[in-house]
């Protein structure tokens, strides 16, 4: 095992959700979805495709690096000089789902991202569950 010295920080959101892991799989892999909470994209959850994420500041090139329907996925998020991974993990409760979100590769030089996604990702999250919301609704017509 080879310690470059470096340390690296990760940015860890967890949220309690009212949902079945299903409906929150949905809005995590459903391109039209993601779209609404996240950024607009050309997402397919298939271990290997690889994807841009797209905002008004710029683009994040994105791999997909696991997935296991319902329970976790993961992918890789570069922009900006920063190479970082994005988990997702669902965790059925007896009320719903226990969603947590790690983004982990944040290194040294890497504050102002660090101080950003952790601002950004509680935003994203705000209105991933908006989006739960909406399917709610849409189930129950």
């Amino acid at each position: 095992m080879t310690d470059t010295g470096k340390t690296t920080r990760s940015v860890v959101k967890e949220r309690e959700l009212h949902h079945a892991p299903e409906k929150v799989w949905r809005a995590l892999t459903q391109k039209h979805l993601m779209e609404e909470w996240l950024m607009k994209s050309d997402f397919k959850p298939e271990v290997g495709h690889r994807f841009d994420l797209e905002a008004d500041w710029g683009k994040v090139s994105c791999e997909v690096l696991a997935v296991e329907p319902h329970k976790s996925l993961s992918y890789s998020w570069a922009a900006h000089g920063l190479e970082s991974v994005v988990t997702w993990t669902l965790t059925e409760t007896d009320t719903g789902t226990h969603l947590k979100m790690e983004q982990s590769g944040f290194g040294p030089g890497h504050d102002q991202a660090y101080h950003g996604a952790r601002t950004g990702w509680e935003q994203f999250l705000d209105r991933l569950e908006e989006v739960i919301a909406t399917l709610d609704k849409e189930d129950a017509q």
